[in-house]
């Protein structure tokens, strides 16, 4: 069947992460025939970001301005800087709340220089570092420390292991040896 515009929404879709082609087919049939303005409303939401949202300049997070509303918010300052992998990474630790500090994306080695600024900015005397588990992230964090090594700095790395309700059969062994080696007194 030779549906090109159709066809095309479905490759798009199936461009995305986590969404394979049965989902993609079924996204494009819901919102081309059965959910017509909601279509519209996703494409004009997905331009309307497209145009609007970019990086912020001081922490490389998500905004709608050159300055994101967590650098620019003064309460934040509090001597902790949380560095993270991926911007997207900010909206899962910001949904609870759990983490008052400011943050910095170090995506990139080039970034050195510019958290040197940040952590000279916001007078940090923290740096904790909430990376996905794993060897090349360890690394990373060994690289940034011997980098900041002459700043008067905490440097802390946020807990692994087995996480809660999960059985040990589940757990890879990587988390299960960095739950037993950094285990904690009860």
């Amino acid at each position: 069947m030779k549906l090109q515009k159709f066809n095309r929404l479905v490759e798009a879709l199936a461009a995305l992460p986590t969404v394979g082609k049965k989902s993609a087919l079924r996204f494009a049939y819901y919102l081309t025939l059965t959910d017509t303005f909601g279509a519209m409303r996703l494409a004009h939401a997905i331009e309307d970001a497209v145009q609007n949202i970019k990086r912020c300049k001081k922490c490389g997070g998500v905004s709608e301005h050159e300055i994101c509303e967590i650098c620019l918010d003064e309460t934040r300052s509090n001597g902790q800087l949380c560095v993270i992998e991926n911007a997207k990474d900010i909206f899962t630790l910001e949904e609870n709340r759990l983490f008052l500090g400011r943050y910095f994306v170090f995506d990139d080695l080039e970034k050195i220089e510019n958290l040197k600024e940040i952590i000279a900015e916001t007078e940090a005397k923290e740096v904790i570092f909430a990376f996905t588990p794993s060897l090349a992230s360890d690394a990373m964090i060994l690289f940034i420390e011997d980098r900041l090594q002459k700043l008067d700095l905490n440097f802390t790395k946020i807990a692994q292991g087995v996480p809660t309700g999960v059985q040990l059969e589940n757990v890879d062994m990587l988390s299960l040896s960095k739950a037993l080696k950094d285990r904690t007194k009860i």
